[in-house]
């Protein structure tokens, strides 16, 4: 018997492996439609063609899936950053080499919180503290994590002479405190009415605030 309004027939079994990322695929799909708060174990195996208890062998509950999604999201977030640093002209001079992979990450970061804000949201949802900020799971093409991204640009900026080594320590946060506010700003906030172009300038105009204040 099919469900209604799909007109295919529910299953409880995959091959190995399939179900979990099958699940995970469709969550995603729905935290991109209606982020953190849609992602619901019942709604995703509905969305996969499964019965729901099938989920169970896979995802404890609906935190459990929720996390696996986060992490997916935060690998998005990774990947994008990653093309905006893929993009910067080729240079010879090694301090504006490291000054553009800066600025990269920070625009990247930014590029994908108003283009998937729903699940921008969704990767910061979960968890609490900085326990899952290095996984693999939210690691991008490079193997790296946004954060790690992060750090790489950070090291990049001491080695160029561009950042003193003393504060170096910590200056992560100040940088992602600062663009994960406008971020915020931008798809939730009094910002999120700004056209495209002047959003980009924000984003630029808070990089070189960072600049110039680490």
């Amino acid at each position: 018997m099919s469900p209604a309004g799909n007109g295919k027939p529910k299953r409880d079994t995959y091959r190995h492996g399939d179900l979990r990322n099958a699940l995970t695929e469709a969550a995603l799909e729905l935290a991109r439609q209606g982020g953190p708060e849609a992602v619901v174990l019942r709604a995703a195996t509905r969305q996969a063609g499964v019965v729901p208890n099938a989920a169970y062998r896979h995802f404890a509950d609906r935190d459990a899936l929720l996390h696996a999604v986060s992490q997916a999201a935060m690998a998005q977030v990774a990947r994008t950053m990653e093309a905006e640093q893929a993009a910067v002209p080729p240079t010879e001079d090694p301090v504006a080499a490291a000054r553009a992979r800066f600025r990269a990450v920070g625009t990247g970061y930014l590029r994908y919180a108003r283009e998937e804000p729903g699940l921008f949201r969704t990767a910061f949802h979960v968890p609490g503290d900085m326990t899952h900020a290095a996984d693999d799971t939210a690691a991008g093409a490079t193997g790296k994590t946004p954060f790690e991204l992060l750090g790489e640009a950070l090291d990049g900026l001491v080695d160029a002479g561009l950042l003193a080594a003393d504060r170096r320590p910590g200056a992560e946060f100040l940088a992602w405190s600062a663009v994960h506010g406008l971020a915020v700003l931008l798809i939730d906030g009094p910002l999120r009415g700004l056209p495209p172009t002047q959003a980009h300038d924000a984003g630029q105009h808070v990089i070189d605030m960072i600049e110039r204040g680490i």
